[in-house]
């Protein structure tokens, strides 16, 4: 067994470090581009005045951040390389998206909209395996040419976590002699739709309430008539471009289905891990942020004449928390590394249970790794001129998102008790 990090690996992360120094801190030097980093970063990114969306100036500069990384051919890094990448693996992107977030709050990394200059993309490996010729040309190279964007519209008001109870339907009408979809509903957190060019709309087509087949994918362009948006949710973590919106006789063409027809639950599944595993890998990195800026803290006050870390009180819970960095990040890479050397539909029926424990373990971790760094700063510390208030409330969300924690313990359950995975059977 070797746990190393591949030479070449880290050879390319040393390109990154210098690409980021050359060309991404720049942009951040420029102007005044530090208001989006520093004390005012969430008033920087917030038009208020526009219900609470990203400033445009915010959103211009995210997109010159990946102009230059995709010219230097980092941002398409994980993307296949007939789509102009290299094929980036999984265990490369777990190592990259935890060294990133190591550096703390930056352009060359924020996660508050998914940014990063090597770039995750969920929608290409989804359109890859059940898109149509037509429509990977369309979606996948049109979306790193920026004339599309997809927004992923499965959530519901009344049905979070439960997609098989969904009620947005679509049933089948002709129009002028083209076969399509007429669709009726609302969904809820669709992430993006301020910018989508169009929403992959998850509908009832077919079955009762609670049948996991029956749902079907439908490509619906943003705007188009019947499309609203009812009003932009605020949260925790501002700007927002999570939307509440309503579908009303919106139809679509037969062409706009997306993979197959009632099967669209499995076509969500397609990517959720690869998701997962690059979305713990991030949380487990500014784990290590907030524990290492906390030690070096540590070591600088001098309250009543002596270091901070002096003690215990201040050096076991950070013992605590960089024990478990350690435990997940070996976690992280094996699993990772687990996924790439198996075919995509094996990862669902062997190892989802461990992208599972890697996810809600990680986006726990950093929530208790903020707190604690606040704590050790004191009032600095919860200040907005210290991080780690932004870095609990962004990550805070990954609790509920991608899978509430809860529903990642349940498929771990699952496993463990033989219910699904490769102990099914075993105790019955």
């Amino acid at each position: 067994m070797d746990f190393t990090v591949p030479q070449d690996l880290e050879d390319y992360y040393a390109e990154l470090e210098r690409f980021i120094e050359a060309e991404i801190e720049p942009l951040v030097a420029k102007d005044d581009n530090i208001r989006f980093f520093d004390h005012r970063r969430e008033n920087a990114r917030t038009d208020w005045e526009r219900e609470g969306l990203p400033n445009h100036e915010w959103e211009d500069l995210l997109r010159q951040a990946r102009k230059v990384a995709d010219e230097a051919g980092h941002w398409r890094f994980s993307a296949p390389k007939k789509y102009g990448g290299k094929d980036g693996s999984n265990l490369w992107m777990a190592v990259i998206r935890d060294r990133f977030a190591q550096r703390g709050l930056g352009l060359h990394n924020d996660l508050q909209n998914e940014h990063s200059i090597v770039g995750n993309f969920p929608f290409v490996a989804m359109f890859e395996q059940w898109g149509t010729e037509e429509q990977k040309q369309e979606f996948i190279l049109g979306g790193f040419e920026g004339t599309r964007r997809v927004a992923f519209g499965l959530t519901e008001a009344n049905h979070g976590s439960d997609a098989t109870h969904m009620e947005t339907t679509a049933v089948r009408e002709t129009r002028d002699g083209v076969d399509g979809w007429l669709i009726n509903g609302e969904k809820m957190w669709i992430t993006g739709m301020h910018v989508a060019t169009h929403c992959a709309m998850f509908c009832r087509t077919s079955g009762e309430a609670g049948d996991a087949r029956g749902i079907t994918c439908l490509l619906v362009p943003n705007p188009t008539e019947g499309l609203e948006i009812e009003e932009w949710m605020w949260t925790f973590n501002m700007p927002t471009d999570h939307p509440r919106l309503s579908v009303k006789d919106v139809w679509v063409p037969e062409s706009a289905m997306l993979g197959r027809e009632g099967l669209g639950l499995a076509l969500a599944q397609s990517f959720v891990h690869q998701n997962r595993i690059r979305q713990a890998a991030s949380s487990l990195g500014a784990a290590q942020y907030c524990v290492e800026e906390s030690v070096r803290y540590a070591r600088e006050r001098k309250p009543f004449g002596e270091e901070l870390a002096r003690n215990q009180a201040i050096q076991f819970p950070l013992v605590e928390l960089a024990t478990q960095c350690e435990m997940l990040r070996l976690l992280i890479y094996k699993t990772a590394w687990e996924m790439d050397n198996m075919p995509h539909e094996e990862i669902e029926k062997t190892i989802s249970d461990k992208v599972s424990m890697c996810n809600y373990w990680a986006n726990r971790l950093v929530c208790q790794a903020a707190d604690r760094a606040m704590q050790v700063h004191g009032g600095i510390g919860y200040s907005r001129h210290k991080p780690f208030e932004h870095i609990y409330r962004h990550h805070r969300r990954y609790r509920i998102t991608e899978g509430a924690e809860e529903i990642q313990m349940r498929k771990v359950g699952a496993y463990l008790f033989g219910y699904l995975g490769p102990r099914r059977g075993k105790f019955g």
